[in-house]
């Protein structure tokens, strides 16, 4: 089997990804750029919708970082205390804020680089922004993104950086803005990590190295075989001896 996908299959596999959905988008809510990045902050080890509804909340309070300053780490809390690891995050976005105030006059910065400067913020999220609120060509690698990748033969690595690199390598250019959305949607509703990926109603399945291709209903489960009744045999009681 091939150990990756061809540059003419990669650009067939974009091409039929964007005709199922033509205008990706995130699933988290947001207003501008601020928002957004509290919004993909307190996304890591957390679901979409649950964000969404601390989110919901917690954005007609403070929706900036002078109101999240004002609003403080304890207040905070209080909103997204329904969000693993909210403590640490609450802390984060405070120290977030200030710094957002202090050294960018309470914008967010358009670099990568600057923006993983921010408390909390690492590459995946940076990218995320750059992508979303501003519009540059990055692939934020996650959970997602990193199966897709490894399991069809689209961009094969060990660790998110390199699953990262390959796709910006090999993502044909008019591609690339939407990548990360195409794929992390993939991910979430068809190349599932949980049970048998769904391959029966895949756009892509002629074009995905992954073997053996989950059939309508998934694969019949295995029968455990039938432990085997093992007879006990009854102990004879010996003998009397005649006596004398």
């Amino acid at each position: 089997m091939p150990k990756n996908m061809t540059r003419a299959d990669i650009a067939t596999f974009y091409d039929r990804l964007s005709q199922v959905k033509p205008a990706p988008d995130t699933e988290l809510n947001y207003n501008d750029p601020y928002t957004l990045l509290v919004a993909v902050a307190l996304s890591a080890q957390a679901t979409d919708i649950a964000v969404n509804k601390a989110t919901h909340r917690l954005f007609p309070i403070a929706d900036t970082p002078q109101k999240m300053l004002a609003l403080g780490e304890e207040q905070l809390g209080e909103y997204i205390r329904t969000i693993g690891l909210w403590r640490n995050k609450a802390k984060n976005l405070i120290k977030l804020s200030q710094m957002l105030i202090e050294e960018y006059a309470g914008q967010v910065p358009e670099d990568r680089d600057e923006l993983q400067k921010l408390p909390g913020v690492g590459r995946k999220t940076a990218n995320v922004v750059c992508n979303v609120a501003f519009g540059q060509p990055t692939i934020a690698v996650d959970t997602h993104i990193f199966r897709v990748s490894n399991r069809t033969g689209l961009a094969r690595g060990r660790d998110v950086l390199a699953v990262e690199q390959r796709l910006e390598k090999v993502t044909p250019p008019g591609y690339l803005h939407h990548a990360h959305h195409w794929l992390i949607l993939h991910g979430r509703y068809i190349c599932k990590a949980i049970g048998d990926p769904e391959c029966w109603h895949c756009a892509v399945r002629d074009l995905c190295l992954y073997s053996p291709k989950t059939p309508e209903g998934g694969f019949p489960k295995k029968k455990k075989p039938a432990k085997k009744k093992t007879s006990r045999k009854m102990r004879t009681k010996p003998a009397l001896k005649a006596t004398k």
